[in-house]
């Protein structure tokens, strides 16, 4: 049971007051609450102006991205079949080496998730005898089966003599110390993956990322870096390719996708690396030359041309998220306050019955199955149950208002996404009054 102590409130206040009574009227929230939010919301104005700083400077780098190659009607047409010839499919391939800071990109709607376009980076790159290191420790969950860390599915790289070795983190941090140990002439690549995944630590920073990578070049060259970018873009002012990591990955029903694009997945890197990965994901010989767009190119490029604002609107409802749990007494990461490198915001909870019942709330604050109870299950790629609140109009849509959690102790809730802030707000919002109603939190303001 949580309690938070009464507050005064301010002028501002008055104003709001038929606001509120209309939101009492649509969603049902009660006084309580009400008041929660309009002292949550004045105090984390200030944050607010960051974030759309960072906002406008990856705007502009879309849009001189689009305009430099010249970016035309034209290009969205599409391709059918093999797909040979597919200007669209090119430019956006172009386009995106602009936007991450790298020499070439992939950007194929042939890869169904991030985890698909890591997975296809570790079978272009490596060859059997080769070691990868992780230096954020165990990868995220479904990147263990695809690695042969965990399970035996068919095809994973430690069946074909791929090694893999992890440097745990220190205190939420990387383990200089503990990589300096590790690293001998085995290693060809070193990972890190930039979000939280389903640990309680800090995401990794692109100033995490420039430090280690100068770090271990230090101690020994010609090594390849890779990240898994996974709800890291947009976050900051440059992507990890701007830093000196060769190669990167991730979704487009995450960030890039501005929550329009209905599947694929991407890869930004050295023109090397992304030709072996192309090879990797077609076939050696015909490689990035051919794949059908089907007529998405469009929404490929209109999602990435709204991809800062929207990632903007998610960074600013997580920061809401985590102010107004920590006020009621729940411990958050990260705070407020602190610089965030991806969309995610961890909640620690007391009780599994306590997680679920937010879990709950925040999939009936959804436009989408909002009548549907989410339970936890056998999800295909990870290793224990998993319950998942996601009304989402994309299927997985994590740039969407979602909620994700291990049923596992420590009860830690992973909140991500809001196409804008508003319903991210009003996502918590009918989750407190779910929470109240069913004595998990108590609210006095």
């Amino acid at each position: 049971m949580y309690i938070i102590k009464r507050y005064g409130t301010t002028g501002k206040d008055a104003a709001a007051v038929d606001v509120y009574k209309m939101l009492d009227e649509i969603i049902k929230v009660d006084n309580d609450i009400q008041r929660l939010d309009r002292l949550v919301s004045m105090e984390i104005r200030e944050e607010f102006e960051r974030i759309d700083n960072i906002r406008l400077i990856n705007q502009a780098k879309v849009l001189s991205a689009m305009r430099e190659e010249r970016l035309s009607e034209s290009h969205f047409s599409g391709t059918t079949g093999y797909g040979y010839g597919d200007t669209g499919r090119e430019i956006t391939d172009r386009i995106y080496a602009r936007v991450f800071g790298s020499e070439d990109a992939l950007v194929r709607v042939q890869m169904i998730s991030g985890t698909h376009a890591l997975a296809t980076c570790f079978r272009g790159i490596l060859r059997p005898g080769d070691t990868v290191l992780s230096v954020t420790g165990k990868p995220y969950d479904t990147l263990e089966e695809v690695l042969g860390i965990r399970g035996n599915a068919p095809g994973n790289l430690k069946e074909f003599g791929v090694d893999f070795r992890q440097v745990n983190l220190k205190n939420g941090r990387i383990d200089r110390e503990g990589i300096r140990e590790r690293l001998d002439d085995g290693i060809k690549l070193v990972f890190m993956q930039r979000s939280t995944g389903y640990d309680w630590r800090p995401a990794l920073s692109i100033e995490d990322i420039k430090k280690t990578v100068k770090y271990i070049k230090g101690l020994k060259k010609n090594l390849i870096f890779m990240v898994d970018n996974c709800y890291g873009e947009f976050l900051e002012e440059v992507e990890p390719a701007a830093v000196g990591v060769d190669i990167a990955a991730g979704s487009l029903i995450k960030n890039p996708g501005g929550g329009i694009v209905p599947m694929g997945g991407y890869i930004v890197g050295t023109k090397e690396l992304v030709e072996q990965s192309a090879a990797a994901l077609t076939a050696p010989g015909l490689g990035r030359k051919a794949g059908a767009t089907l007529g998405i190119t469009r929404s490929f490029l209109q999602g990435l041309f709204l991809a800062p604002h929207v990632v903007a609107e998610a960074v600013k409802g997580a920061v809401y998220a985590s102010r107004i749990f920590e006020r009621l007494g729940f411990e958050v990461s990260p705070s407020y306050k602190d610089k965030r490198s991806d969309i995610i915001q961890s909640i620690k909870f007391d009780t599994k019955e306590q997680l679920l019942c937010f879990c709950r709330g925040i999939q009936k604050g959804a436009p989408v199955d909002s009548y549907v109870t989410p339970y936890p299950w056998e999800m295909p790629g990870y290793g224990h149950q998993v319950v998942m609140a996601a009304g989402a109009f994309i299927q997985g849509s994590s740039i969407e208002l979602s909620a994700d959690a291990p049923i596992k102790e420590p009860y830690y809730g992973y909140l991500q996404g809001g196409l804008t802030w508003d319903h991210l707000r009003l996502g918590v919002l009918i989750t407190l009054q779910q929470m109240k109603e069913e004595s998990h939190i108590k609210v006095d303001i």
